[in-house]
């Protein structure tokens, strides 16, 4: 089926709501979730407020759509399959490590957005934890391929990449400590292949 074409007010209107969440994005980044107004929002967008409750209705929304933003940026679902396609188990491991790194580098200010934004409303906790079970699904799915070569339980093995994958460990390595995203993504794949293979 041919994909249908957008009209120039789409367009525009696409336009505007990716303008209203990057200027959110940096609002809540810099100030907080829970203390960036709608009418902040809109000024560092340049657009009416009404404007933003029109295209989102609520922050929720425009935090949903920054995080639907980021995954793109990272290529986060092409780059799963091909390190789901990768035959050896030792290079499937070190592209699960790529993967998160890849994600981390391209919007780390997402996920301290995501982790600020937990003490809101139950929304926007669902939202999160949604959100937080498809990155689960997919890092599950990678050690989950690989069960058959793994030296410890499926759930454990698992359980390990998530631990090496929570961001507060990022968090510690790359912005505390001054590693460099290279540097984590190798440290995590010698983890993974020492833990689990």
């Amino acid at each position: 089926m041919a994909e249908a074409v957008k009209t120039y007010r789409q367009e525009q209107a696409e336009a505007t709501k990716i303008r209203i969440a990057q200027a959110a994005r940096r609002l809540f980044a810099t100030f907080g979730y829970g203390a960036t107004s709608i009418d902040a929002i809109a000024k560092e967008a340049g657009v009416a407020t009404r404007t933003v409750y029109s295209a989102f209705g609520t922050k929720r929304e425009i935090l949903s759509l920054i995080c639907d933003l980021w995954l793109k940026d990272a290529g986060a679902v092409e780059f799963a399959g091909e390190v789901l396609a990768l035959a050896e188990p030792a290079a499937r491991l070190r592209g699960a490590a790529q993967w998160l790194t890849r994600l981390y580098s391209a919007g780390f200010d997402v996920v301290l957005i995501f982790d600020a934004a937990t003490d809101e409303s139950a929304e926007t906790r669902a939202l999160l934890r949604s959100k937080l079970a498809g990155r689960n699904q997919v890092m599950d799915a990678i050690i989950a391929s690989l069960e058959a070569e793994l030296r410890i339980p499926l759930k454990q093995a698992q359980a390990v990449y998530r631990a090496l994958a929570a961001p507060g460990v990022y968090q510690e390595l790359v912005d505390e400590s001054g590693w460099t995203p290279a540097e984590f993504e190798q440290w995590v794949a010698d983890s993974l292949e020492r833990q689990l293979l």
